[in-house]
C-alpha cells in the first residue's frame, strides 16, 4: 500500500504542458492560459477573458511509472440564473493514448452570469483533490485532459513514482481557431471535442484556440497564431460574426485579408485551411445579434434566438449564407499566389440533413454525437487522401493514433 512518503511532488511547469500558450502564476497555482499575455491586454470584454483562459485542449503530459496519481484543482463553476445548472467539468487521463480514468471537481470558484443584465460575480471556493489509481506500473505515456469547459487553476501535481517531461512525440502541431463549437460547448468530455477527436483521427498535437464567442478576426489572435509553431493551421470563421453583430459586409471581407495576411507574416507556406460556418438555422438567413430565448429560460430551458431583420441584408447586414459565399470568393482570389490556402464549406461538416437528425440543442451549439460526427467529418476532409492536411500526417480512420 502508498504511504505518504513514497508520494512524489512534481512542480507545474510549461514543459509538462501542451496546448497551452501561456501558463500564469496565482495565489493558488498555476492557470493555463490559450493566449499568451500580450494579447490578453488587449482582450476588451470579460466574456473572452473567460473564454480563453477556460482550458480546451490542454493537458498535462508525462512519462512515469507510477500507479497512482494525483491533482489538486481549483475550478471555476459557472452558474447562469434561470438557465439549468451545468455539468461539472470533466479531467481525463489517458495511458499510451488511451482512456484510464475521469474525475471531476464537484465544488471550486463560482462564477454567476446574468445573461439578462451582462453582469458577473465570483465567489471564492474550496479546491479538489483529484485521484487516478489502478495505473499500469510499467513505463507509460500519461496525460490528463483538462475540462474544455471549466477555468481550472492547477495547485499540485503528485504520484507515487518519479514524473517526467515525455520525449518529442514527433507529430505535427496542429494550430485550430474557431467559436464556441471548436472550444466544445455541450461536448461530454474534453477529447469529445470535435478538434479532438479530429486530433487524434490525424495523429497531431492539438493547439485549440477555440473561444466560445471570441472567433471576431480580432488582430491579437492573429498575431498569436502567427508567432505560435505549427505545421497545419485552420481558421472557423463566421458564426460569431453574425451572432455579435460585429460588422457589415463592408468590413468583413478586409477583416478576413488582414487576418489571413497576418498569420502568413509568420507562416508563409503552411497549409492554411478556411472553414466555412456550419449549419445554424436562426442565423442561415437572419441577421445577428442573437439573445437568449427569455420565455424558455422562464421554463428552465437555454435557447437562443435571431432578433435580426434579413431585408437588412440588402444593407450589408451578415447572415452565415452570405459569410460562405464572401469567404469562398475571398480563398478562391487568394489561392492565385498561395497554392497552400484551402477552403472546407461547413455544410459539408454539418448541414441541413445533419440538423434534421441531431438538432443544435439550444439553437447554436451541438450535443456529444454531433460533436463526434463532426469531427470525424473534418478528419476525413482535412487529413485524409487529398486533403490539404494529408501530406503531413498520419491519418487513421478509426480515430485511434497509431
Amino acid at each position: 500500500m502508498d504511504t505518504e512518503h513514497d508520494w512524489t511532488t512534481t512542480p507545474i511547469t510549461a514543459s509538462l504542458l501542451r496546448g497551452a500558450l501561456d501558463l500564469e502564476h496565482t495565489e493558488r497555482g498555476v492557470l493555463p492560459h490559450r493566449l499568451p499575455a500580450r494579447a490578453r491586454r488587449q482582450i476588451p470584454d470579460g466574456h473572452l477573458a473567460l473564454a480563453e483562459s477556460t482550458p480546451s485542449g490542454v493537458r498535462l503530459v508525462f512519462r512515469t511509472r507510477a500507479t497512482a496519481v494525483e491533482l489538486d484543482v481549483v475550478a471555476t463553476k459557472r452558474t447562469y440564473p434561470g438557465a439549468p445548472p451545468r455539468p461539472d467539468g470533466v479531467y481525463e487521463l489517458l495511458v499510451d493514448g488511451q482512456l484510464a480514468g475521469q474525475a471531476s471537481a464537484a465544488d471550486g470558484d463560482t462564477l454567476t452570469i446574468d445573461l439578462a443584465s451582462g453582469t458577473a460575480q465570483t465567489r471564492p471556493g474550496p479546491g479538489q483533490t483529484l485521484r487516478f489509481a489502478g495505473l499500469p506500473g510499467d513505463e507509460k505515456d500519461v496525460e490528463i485532459w483538462l475540462p474544455h469547459d471549466e477555468t481550472t487553476q492547477l495547485a499540485a501535481l503528485r504520484a507515487n513514482a518519479p514524473l517526467h517531461p515525455p520525449p518529442h512525440s514527433g507529430r505535427k502541431t496542429w494550430l485550430h481557431h474557431g467559436s464556441s463549437i471548436s472550444q466544445g460547448s455541450n461536448a461530454a468530455a474534453p477529447t469529445g471535442t470535435w478538434p479532438a477527436l479530429a486530433a487524434a483521427a490525424g495523429n497531431v498535437e492539438l493547439v485549440n484556440l477555440g473561444f466560445g464567442g471570441g472567433a471576431l478576426l480580432d488582430p491579437f489572435t492573429a498575431r498569436t497564431m502567427r508567432d505560435s509553431p505549427a505545421d497545419l493551421i485552420s481558421v472557423k470563421i463566421g458564426i460569431n460574426v453574425v451572432n455579435a453583430d460585429l460588422m457589415r459586409l463592408r468590413a468583413f471581407g478586409p477583416a478576413v485579408h488582414g487576418f489571413l495576411d497576418t498569420i502568413r507574416e509568420g507562416h508563409p507556406a503552411t497549409p492554411l485551411l478556411i472553414v466555412s460556418p456550419l449549419y445554424c438555422p436562426i442565423h442561415e438567413n437572419t441577421p445577428g445579434p442573437s439573445a437568449p430565448d427569455l420565455s424558455a429560460m422562464s421554463q428552465g430551458r437555454l435557447r437562443f434566438t435571431a432578433t435580426g431583420n434579413p431585408a437588412q441584408t440588402a444593407a450589408g447586414k451578415l447572415t452565415l449564407a452570405v459569410i460562405r459565399d464572401e469567404l469562398a470568393r475571398i480563398v478562391q482570389q487568394r489561392a492565385t499566389t498561395d497554392p497552400d490556402l484551402h477552403y472546407l464549406d461547413g455544410l459539408d461538416l454539418y448541414g441541413e440533413t445533419d440538423h434534421a437528425e441531431l438538432p443544435l440543442l439550444d439553437g447554436l451549439h451541438p450535443d456529444p454525437a454531433t460533436h463526434q460526427r463532426i469531427g470525424e467529418r473534418f478528419a476525413h476532409l482535412a487529413f485524409g487522401d487529398g486533403g490539404p492536411f494529408a501530406m503531413a500526417t498520419e491519418f487513421t480512420p478509426s480515430g485511434r493514433t497509431r
